[in-house]
């Protein structure tokens, strides 16, 4: 696969969104100590796979002219990729592999760990050597060298649309993919020699130095060398137990680890400190990602696109957007665009600076189930341009934007999920995009044609037995149905609300419990949940408590409404009650993953 052809799939979504990028986690919204979180991955070490007999073995002090066996290994992966016969395994001995490596297509491999082994492909090199000068210490003869174009498209200078920008002005560094760590603390990059201070690193390439304003001295100081870890292109290779680290990878290398082929596991790998982002899956239909951390990483944990029948299970992506680009067009845990059938299920978005999850431009069939998305600095989750999904049994709490929203997206169910101390709780929004409109970014390019399943417009969306408790302070509604385009009202989009608790701090906060479109003019505002029953024959089931009582620390129910909440509750329909693993026709209130 050509790299123009990775380039061209990601999402580029057209409204600009009021950044956070002065979010933190206010003061008393610190993890619960009750709060419990998936783990992703296994450690880098802790997996234990068995070793077939015909493996081909890697260590760092192994000879690529050795035969690669247990006691006879061979030194590099790239050896033992061009040595093993498809279908054959290698097994990497603990240690580090500074390398770039490509699975070809026609070659299926397993590459995993030896059991009890830490094996990482590192992207970083130890620099020493340094010189002091006027308080500030450099390393001549440095040539590493990046691409640092502002965008995924190489050389190109940014888009003079603004939404398309992806550097935010107060971070014009963000897509330099240098990086430099001291004793393993990162240090910030700086545009001059002037500007190097303690916790900082400049790079001139003019003069071939890196300067640092850390006293080197007896240290461990490493910086990045490499650009790009793995890429798969062999159908059905199986990436597992391994970690990857510190590799800078270019906005237009798209990622640090690729799957480009059909039929990939990646399973219990840690992919961390990347300059840009982790993992992509990019036209590779039904590959499986299980228990895999994405950490710490400088614009994105994983991008998928064209990536139908992908399936991402007890994952983590945690402190993604460490570089600080902007929230639009991508940044934060994972952006998933143009695919069908996607699930994402028992996952953890936790602390990223941008959006948890989002999915966008004409994704159809999505799943999204029983994950925990805390405390991410813009929307929890962001469904736009988009049909038919599931959204169950998912906590939502703490996020700097909205805690849901569902942005020209049709068919869409919200079953026994917990939304708390989020900005507008769910935000269910049309603007003046249609996919009838093949000007409007967005469109899946395999599809011909008008895609009837996807028009991009709201509607048909039933949201039951949900908790929408502790919107923040200047959010204007909890729950917000709008129309920019002013065309259709709540009722005529077949919005669809029953059996859902609604927990407010008080009855100025948010400042409207519910704002509800009514097509050409304004928007209907209600106060009470009463009022908006009486109105719209809407929450017939539902309940409501403005006097800070009713909810629990973690968003939940607490047990003096908690009686009367399960008896309001819908009972579950089979297909939800199966995703959430429970019987059908159980009533209950919000999600079970508090």
């Amino acid at each position: 696969m050509s790299r123009a052809s990775i380039v061209r799939v990601l999402a580029l979504p057209v409204i600009v969104l009021v950044g956070f990028l002065g979010w933190q986690i206010p003061h008393d919204k610190k993890p619960h100590p009750a709060e419990a979180l998936p783990p992703g991955s296994a450690p880098v070490g802790a997996a234990s796979y068995k070793v077939p007999g015909k493996a081909i073995v890697v260590a760092p002090n192994g000879d690529d002219t050795a035969s690669g066996t247990s006691k006879k290994p061979l030194r590099t992966v790239s050896k033992a990729i061009a040595k093993a016969p498809s279908g054959g395994t290698i097994v990497l001995r603990g240690g580090a592999y500074h390398e770039s490596v490509q699975i070809p297509a026609g070659k299926k491999l397993t590459i995993q760990n030896q059991p009890g082994e830490a094996a990482w492909f590192d992207g970083t090199s130890p620099v020493g050597g340094w010189v002091h000068e006027d308080g500030v210490w450099f390393k001549d003869g440095w040539t590493a060298k990046f691409d640092s174009s502002p965008s995924y498209t190489r050389g190109a200078a940014p888009s003079g649309n603004t939404d398309f920008q992806f550097l935010d002005p107060k971070y014009p560094l963000a897509a330099h993919p240098d990086q430099v760590w001291v004793n393993g603390t990162a240090l910030r990059q700086v545009s001059t020699r002037a500007e190097v201070r303690e916790g900082t690193f400049y790079v001139d390439d003019l003069a071939q130095r890196l300067y640092v304003g850390s006293d080197p001295g007896g240290k461990d100081v490493r910086a990045s060398t490499l650009e790009d870890a793995i890429t798969v292109q062999g159908a059905g290779t199986v990436l597992r137990g391994i970690g990857v680290r510190g590799y800078a990878t270019s906005l237009p290398d798209i990622a640090t680890v690729k799957v480009t082929a059909p039929d990939v596991t990646v399973e219990n790998v840690i992919v961390k400190q990347s300059a840009t982002s982790a993992l992509t899956v990019s036209q590779a239909p039904r590959a499986r990602l299980n228990r895999i951390t994405l950490a710490d990483n400088g614009l994105l944990g994983l991008h998928a696109n064209e990536a139908d029948d992908l399936r991402v299970e007890s994952a983590r992506f945690e402190h993604n957007n460490t570089e600080h680009f902007k929230f639009s067009p991508v940044s934060g845990g994972m952006k998933i665009t143009r695919s069908r059938k996607v699930a994402v299920l028992n996952t953890v978005s936790v602390g990223n600076l941008g959006k948890g999850i989002w999915v966008d431009e004409s994704v159809y069939d999505v799943t999204l189930a029983g994950n925990r998305i805390v405390r991410n600095a813009d929307h929890g989750l962001d469904l736009e341009l988009s049909a038919k999904a599931v959204v169950a049994g998912n906590v939502v709490r703490d996020n700097g934007g909205d805690g849901i929203k569902i942005n020209n997206t049709s068919d869409v169910q919200l079953w026994n999920n917990t939304f708390a101390g989020n900005g507008r709780t769910i935000h269910l929004v049309q603007d003046q995009r249609r996919a009838s409109n093949p000007g409007d970014p967005g469109h899946d390019a395999r599809q011909t044609g008008p895609d009837p399943e996807m028009t991009w417009l709201l509607g048909k969306i039933t949201a039951s037995n949900n908790t929408f408790a502790d919107s923040r302070a200047g959010a204007a509604c909890m729950v917000c149905v709008e129309d920019h385009s002013h065309e259709r009202s709540a009722a005529e989009m077949d919005i669809r609300l029953n059996a859902n608790a609604y927990l407010r701090r008080n009855d100025q906060t948010p400042q409207w419990l519910v704002v509800w479109s009514r097509g050409k003019g304004g928007p209907a505002t209600f106060g009470s949940l009463a009022e908006f029953k009486a109105s719209t024959g809407q929450e017939a089931q539902g309940i409501f408590d403005d006097k800070g009582t009713a909810a629990s620390p973690t968003g939940g129910i607490a047990a003096t409404l908690a009686p009367k909440a399960e008896g309001a509750a819908r009972p579950l329909p089979a297909p939800i009650a199966a995703l959430l693993g429970k019987p059908a026709g159980t009533r209950h209130m919000g999600s079970w993953n508090l």
